[in-house]
């Protein structure tokens, strides 16, 4: 399982870098950010080092900010790579919440879905095939 930095914030011109600076001020980097919104808030997800950590830091300095686990899974970064793996979680009634993915330099993706809570959903996956990304593959661990 892997843990994302989700942080609660205004939609209001300037939190996103005010967020990131925190995170940075910390020595925390970032490898991958997505931020979804509405008109008047919005969450920022971060994958980053010492997550918790990070969590801990953003909550000292006033934000609104927990550790969500993910799972990331990686496919090959060819057209229907994500589309493969989505089929199969539909086909298994397994929700995806929310998704976003991380290209790497090698020539494969990292899938980071947030699902409806099965713990066993990464077994599952892995007994199907799907390679699951370890947190070490993608941050320094806590």
């Amino acid at each position: 399982m892997i843990l994302q930095l989700s942080v609660f914030m205004q939609n209001e011109r300037g939190r996103m870098a005010e967020a990131c600076r925190t995170i940075a001020d910390a020595g925390i980097d970032i490898h991958a950010l997505f931020v979804a919104d509405t008109e008047q808030f919005g969450v920022l997800r971060a994958l980053c080092d010492t997550p918790a950590t990070a969590a801990e830091r953003m909550q000292q300095a006033g934000w609104r900010a927990t550790v969500t686990p993910v799972i990331g899974v990686r496919v090959d970064d060819v057209p229907g790579g994500l589309a493969a793996l989505l089929t199969f979680l539909d086909e298994r009634g397994v929700n995806v919440e929310y998704g976003y993915c991380v290209s790497l330099e090698d020539g494969s993706a990292v899938n980071i879905l947030k699902t409806d809570g099965d713990k066993a959903l990464e077994a599952v996956l892995a007994e199907a095939g799907f390679a699951i990304a370890r947190p070490e593959e993608i941050y320094d661990i806590d």
